[in-house]
């Protein structure tokens, strides 16, 4: 599966995006977040609070409990501000 970061969160883990054979058990968003910050220091940095980091899985909008199943492609990136 492919994983694009953005802004900050590609900062962090310090690449724009990977492509990853992900375990099995990983059914949901908040499965994947948990597994990447068990990645190593820079992913743990990334992700280490909970609810901050934004997904969207196959270019939609997804909540931490989406399903990832099938997906091609799963972005992460940091609430935006605007004004």
């Amino acid at each position: 599966m492919k994983l694009v970061y953005f802004a900050w969160v590609r900062e962090r883990v310090g690449k724009a995006e990977e492509i990853l054979d992900l375990p099995a058990d990983l059914v949901t968003v908040s499965d994947l977040v948990t597994w990447l910050r068990g990645r190593g220091e820079e992913y743990a940095y990334a992700f280490e609070t909970t609810g901050i980091v934004r997904a969207a899985i196959d270019r939609v909008h997804a909540k931490p409990d989406a399903p990832i199943s099938g997906a091609s492609e799963i972005a992460f990136f940091p609430p935006m501000t605007g004004g």
